[in-house]
């Protein structure tokens, strides 16, 4: 399978001028059609091949020393999580016997087991998710990488990872109420959150703002709860969207002014009109702005969250609704306002039409779903 990935690759980089692109349509096709496999160990080897062809796309994509370097840490954590999950494959085939995710479901299991495969697979599909202390690799390869890659990085493959967790959380059909697992959560959305404060580079702010999302979006999962589950479903399309249309935002940016730095950025409300009033909008919507679909999903967590764990909600409120939008929020200002270096060039280009009407879809969408999200669910 790995060798038939590899041929594929190869043929596609040779034969087709917009191969990326190709490659990226066919692995998001194949990892559609993974979640239809109900065979245990051939689900792993799928999941497992699916995962190292990015590595393949990052590293023959990589321009710059860094790249590679970032493509190789990639490698290294999906060849480790892979390596929890093949112990857990390895450990449910070898006590039931059976292979098929169905055949286990109706199989009971001990505590101690259960705990066994929820940190086996926690650590194999955290690593992907990513959550702390394994999402390293994700801003360094957002960086690096080619905006094509990232949107499909953080609106596909993150969400594959937290699709295959549920998979195997459903099969042994278990309430994952693992508490011990909130304090890595939570230190993982200080971390993250906090990182946002000093960041200059405009990328690598989205990469961490989705890290900080993701660790949220894992304690709604793991919550047990099943309004918990409706705001974890809620946020995973805002962060989908809102990832997407930010990527998008700094890559219009990088192609104007040829860098990504707030250092060196200011002034879009003067040099580019259209552009500012875009990225003022979809930093709103990540402040949490009424009525989008990020506000229902903050809305139903922080609801449905004080009856469960009322201190630590608290300590999310703050950190959650309060500084990590406040530091992303931060560095967009210090790039829409302010006098830039640019006026004195005269040279600045504007969003078109098409480049407009895109933005302004993605940022409709998010609203549409918050003031439909009932009717779109049920």
């Amino acid at each position: 399978m790995l060798l038939f990935y590899l041929f594929c690759f190869v043929w596609v980089t040779v034969i087709l001028k917009h191969s990326l692109l190709f490659f990226m349509f066919f692995l998001f096709y194949f990892l559609v059609i993974l979640f239809f496999l109900l065979i245990l160990l051939r689900y792993f080897f799928f999941l497992w091949n699916a995962f190292n062809t990015v590595f393949f796309i990052l590293y023959k994509y990589a321009k710059t020393r860094r790249c590679v370097e970032a493509a190789y840490l990639m490698f290294f954590w999906t060849q480790f999580g892979a390596l929890f999950l093949i112990f857990s494959f390895l450990y449910l085939f070898f006590i039931t016997g059976i292979s098929t995710f169905y055949a286990i479901s109706c199989n009971s299991f001990s505590q101690f087991e259960i705990n066994f495969l929820f940190v086996c697979w926690l650590i194999g599909f955290g690593v992907k998710l990513p959550i702390w202390p394994f999402y390293g690799w994700l801003p360094k390869a957002h960086v690096e990488a080619s905006t094509n890659f990232s949107i499909f990085l953080s609106g596909v493959l993150v969400k594959f990872a937290f699709f295959g967790l549920l998979k195997c959380l459903f099969t042994l059909q278990l309430e994952p109420t693992f508490y011990h697992v909130y304090p890595f959560l939570t230190i993982g959305i200080v971390d993250a959150a906090f990182k946002l404060f000093y960041q200059i580079d405009l990328k690598k702010l989205v990469a961490y703002s989705t890290v900080v999302e993701m660790h949220w979006l894992t304690i709604c999962v793991l919550s047990g709860n099943s309004p918990l589950s409706l705001a974890s479903f809620c946020m995973l399309i805002s962060h989908a969207l809102l990832s997407t249309n930010s990527f998008l935002l700094v890559d219009a940016i990088n192609r104007r002014f040829k860098t990504r730095l707030i250092t060196e950025i200011s002034g879009l409300n003067f040099l580019c009109p259209k552009l500012f009033l875009v990225i003022l909008a979809n930093s709103l919507i990540f402040l949490g702005f009424p009525g989008s679909i990020f506000f229902i999903a903050e809305f139903l967590f922080f609801s449905f969250s004080f009856d469960l764990f009322p201190v630590l909600s608290i300590f999310l409120l703050i950190i959650l609704y309060l500084l990590a939008p406040t530091f992303f929020f931060r560095s967009w200002m210090n790039s829409m306002f302010g006098f830039s270096q640019f006026l004195l060039n005269k040279h600045f280009v504007d969003l078109t039409k098409k480049e407009f009407l895109i933005f302004s879809f993605f940022i409709f969408l998010m609203f549409w779903l918050g003031l439909t999200w009932q009717s779109f669910i049920f």
